[in-house]
């Protein structure tokens, strides 16, 4: 057996192909995410393939994240997560490992970091602070209306009696919803993505991604962005604006999610990533039905460097958040791109 870095469109036919045989395998593991790394950062990116007898019997996708006002680091799967080590064998999962590492430390990088949605046993040291919340849908919409206790019905009516309307589709409401992301990162004192990095995933995958929007009076007050893969509908980037969340827009939103999700005959709704115990993570396991699922993001270490404490609430953060917050909008829409670059 032996690990090989894929380039070529082969590579790619082939990836793909263990991709969609590989039930460790996620939505960002397929190729195009490469292509949309490469394209829309202008990262370099490393494709690990253990192949035995010509077939491959794992992959790692890892992304060079590297500048000077931070650190040097490779990561799998920078912004997205559970993208880390697929394997069908212990032999191809350790050959993998120990490949990365060695273009971590040819690279010079200060730490890797392997997100994983499960434990895979390396050895390394762990960060399992991050879940997934995820909602098992079944066929029928009205089973999960009535598994809804009354409080959160009431919400959800009090919206659909406020005229709130939500729809459905794809490059046409991308504006939309990026003008609702933009200003939700803002508040929260985060760079914000481009829009071209949410262009590029609706024509990478056009038939599997989606965009929901809710409107009152045909102005656009919440938005989701939904990416499908499997049996799976997750909800990757949501936001409302504050001043229409009296009107319960977000609880409307989310319910109007579930029903498209059964309507497209999805078995699993996936709430995305929360920090366990945050107020994300607790209005997400309100919902009947919803089990957290523990992440298991692995670290690669050189000369003993202590873990990465990259988070808002590492103090050394707080005050270029509290200057984010205080910008109009329209400046984080330009600067945004520049900055998120630098805290995958």
């Amino acid at each position: 057996m032996q690990v090989s870095v894929f380039n070529t469109p082969v590579d790619a036919k082939r990836w793909d192909e263990f991709v969609d045989s590989s039930p460790d395998a996620t939505n960002y593991h397929r190729w195009e995410w490469k292509q949309l790394m490469e394209g829309v950062f202008g990262w370099p990116t490393i494709y690990l393939a253990a192949e035995d007898g010509g077939r491959i019997s794992g992959i790692l996708p890892v992304v060079l994240i590297g500048h000077r006002l931070n650190c040097r680091l490779f990561c799998s799967m920078p912004f997205l997560g559970e993208c880390g080590i697929a394997s069908s064998s212990e032999m191809a999962k350790r050959l993998l490992l120990d490949h990365a590492i060695k273009q971590a430390q040819g690279e010079g990088v200060d730490y890797m970091e392997l997100r994983h949605r499960h434990d895979q046993q390396l050895g390394l040291l762990a960060k399992t602070d991050k879940v997934r919340v995820v909602l098992p849908l079944g066929s029928e919409t009205e089973k999960i209306w009535m598994a809804l206790n009354t409080k959160l019905r009431t919400k959800i009516r009090k919206a659909i009696n406020a005229g709130l309307t939500a729809e459905f589709g794809g490059l046409e409401f991308v504006g939309d919803f990026y003008r609702i992301f933009a200003q939700n990162m803002r508040d929260l004192g985060t760079p914000v993505y481009s829009e071209e990095f949410f262009v590029r995933i609706l024509t990478s995958f056009p038939h599997e991604t989606f965009i929901c929007r809710v409107q009152l009076q045909g102005r656009t007050v919440a938005a989701s962005f939904l990416m499908g893969f499997r049996d799976t509908l997750e909800a990757k980037w949501t936001s409302s604006l504050r001043e229409y969340l009296p009107m319960k827009s977000n609880l409307f939103l989310y319910w109007n999610l579930f029903c498209f999700a059964v309507q497209h005959k999805y078995k699993v709704f996936d709430f995305g990533r929360s920090t366990v115990g945050s107020g994300t993570h607790v209005f997400k396991t309100q919902w009947s039905g919803t089990h957290s699922i523990p992440l298991h993001w692995d670290y690669w270490l050189p000369n003993g460097n202590r873990l990465p404490e990259r988070n808002p609430g590492n103090p050394k953060y707080r005050m270029a958040i509290q200057t984010w917050r205080r910008l109009p909008v329209s400046v984080t829409r330009i600067l945004g791109p520049r900055f998120v670059r630098y805290f995958p």
